[in-house]
């Protein structure tokens, strides 16, 4: 998956994370070598220069590995670790022995493939951890934009990587059926392009490998006023998430406090409907009452008014209604145990075609999966960007459990 920062930050982020591998593995393993072997003090400039060229040559491949977007995951930045670490020390070696006139004979290659278990060996590691470590965390900090680069006034989604583990992911009213991850990657990648095209700022929260539903962000933090709440999820499972969520909130919005849902209350974000002035909460299998009940004094405190709304037939409250800009709840009638709590209802003919991300006052985004909700919406005067998520509906996701919007 590569990243979607600007081209300029992007060779910027290759050649800094690039710079820093090198020196880890040039200094680490000279000094290494100079402690281990008892050398002196006028030996570690030779041992130094032995090991130039494969520094050199790893700076140029994982510059270039960084521009592929090699850093954007732990699973595919170690085997490319490996792999470009291990060229960069071989072909150092052969050049060191064309330096010193040494012919390329077979006789050779055997004690230049030797040297992986003996002076190259101490280099492919400190090539790997420099990847891993200091050249990971350069590259993301300088491609993946910040929250407080984010220009005021600009419509803001926060958005989270599909996890390695997503298959994984928690199942409540759904049987468990093979999730394509290759295909969800590029079906995130879609949605996260469509926002970005209807004029939203898309800032990526650090991904969390090992949560497997941490790309359902919705879930983890509400926006209320200029109150940014997060949230106690009710699977216990993803409560590790919050962590990553939090390092992105500060700078989103001017003003914006941080607040927090502590247990034994638990809340989840897809259980949260704004419309105007009213907040409609889900009371299920993920929020609880005292869930509810801490929300409710945050959002009465930014003059909201918090409706409950018992659900059980889906996982979250807008797994079954959301709304469209002009505040008519759109919803599939056998997942809606109680239409009379909304002010406007209107039916809508498929399960997934009742989740819609307000693009602006004339504009939604909706699931590809439900063409007759799209008709629908489509006749009543809005223009629908529609995206495919089936891998992602599989785990009982929908177009907003990808994204926070802040506007």
């Amino acid at each position: 998956m590569t990243s979607r920062a600007p081209l300029s930050r992007l060779v910027l982020g290759a050649l800094l994370s690039a710079v820093a591998v090198a020196a880890i593995a040039q200094f680490g393993t000279a000094l290494l070598f100079h402690a281990t072997n008892g050398a002196l003090s006028t030996q570690l400039q030779s041992i130094s220069d032995f090991f130039i060229p494969s520094s050199l040559l790893l700076l140029v491949l994982a510059a270039v590995a960084g521009l592929l977007g090699a850093y954007s995951r732990w699973f595919i930045a170690l085997p490319v670790a490996i792999v470009i670490s291990v060229l960069a020390s071989l072909a150092g070696t052969v050049i060191v022995y064309v330096q010193t006139g040494a012919a390329l004979t077979s006789d050779v290659w055997p004690a230049v493939f030797d040297t992986l278990l003996s002076n190259n060996l101490f280099f492919v590691l400190f090539g790997v951890i420099g990847f891993l470590t200091a050249g990971r965390k350069i590259w993301r900090a300088i491609t993946e934009g910040t929250a407080s680069a984010v220009p005021a006034g600009r419509k803001i989604a926060l958005v989270r990587l599909p996890a390695a583990n997503l298959a994984d992911g928690e199942l409540t009213h759904l049987s468990r059926t093979l999730v394509d991850t290759d295909l969800a990657d590029k079906q995130w990648e879609n949605y996260v392009a469509a926002l970005e095209a209807e004029g939203f700022t898309t800032v990526e929260v650090e991904a969390a490998d090992t949560n497997a539903d941490s790309v359902f962000i919705e879930d983890t933090v509400v926006i209320v006023g200029n109150t940014a709440i997060l949230t106690s999820p009710g699977a216990e499972s993803r409560r590790g998430e919050l962590a990553g969520v939090e390092t992105a909130i500060p700078g989103l919005k001017a003003g914006l406090d941080i607040a927090r849902i502590e247990l034994p209350g638990t809340l989840d974000g897809g259980d949260v409907l704004k419309i105007g002035g009213t907040i409609y909460v889900g009371r299920g299998g993920r929020t609880n009452a005292e869930g509810i009940r801490q929300f409710r004094a945050l959002a009465n405190a930014a003059d909201f008014t918090v409706v409950t709304v018992p659900v059980s037939t889906v996982l979250h409250l807008k797994s079954a209604v959301t709304a469209l800009p002009d505040g008519t709840v759109l919803g599939y009638p056998p997942l809606v145990e109680h239409p009379e709590l909304f002010e406007r209802f209107l039916a809508v003919p498929e399960e997934t075609g009742v989740a819609v991300v307000v693009l602006s006052n004339d504009a939604v985004l909706m699931a590809a999966s439900a063409p007759k909700s799209i008709a629908l919406v489509e006749d009543l005067g809005y223009r629908v960007v529609a995206v495919d998520i089936s891998e992602f509906e599989k785990l009982e996701g929908c177009v907003t459990c990808l994204s926070v919007r802040i506007r």
